[in-house]
């Protein structure tokens, strides 16, 4: 039998990252791209209503960087535009003559807990 073992030395970590549903996706696609493995959790999460989704990756130290930049790049908060009516208090026939207002908001956001182990395999 043959041992698959990915790394026997303890410098393995192991990755509990808690991000939006909304940027589950992407964040998943580049973490493969770069030969990152990744497991979903079934999670939930109340603070802010939003769905979350909980993955699991395991990775020799040596490779936490990456994995960290990724998780902040594609699932880290970043700020969008939104535009919102307001209202001009002369609207005639239903038509809005307000004006569209930018409002900056922040979206998205990851929670990273990072545990030691003795050893990763893979079978």
């Amino acid at each position: 039998m043959e041992n698959n073992t990915v790394d026997t030395s303890r410098d393995n970590k192991l990755i509990l990252a808690i991000l939006q549903e909304e940027d589950y996706d992407q964040t998943v696609e580049m973490l493969n791209e770069k030969n990152f493995f990744v497991t979903k959790l079934s999670s939930s999460g109340g603070f802010l209503k939003k769905k979350n989704v909980t993955i699991m990756i395991g990775v020799g130290e040596e490779r936490l960087s990456e994995v960290t930049a990724i998780l902040e790049k594609y699932a880290g908060k970043r700020k969008i535009t939104t535009y919102t009516m307001t209202s001009s208090g002369a609207e005639v026939r239903g038509i809005n003559t307000g004006v569209a207002i930018p409002v900056e908001k922040q979206v998205g956001g990851v929670t990273m807990f990072t545990l030691s182990m003795d050893s990763l395999k893979k079978f």
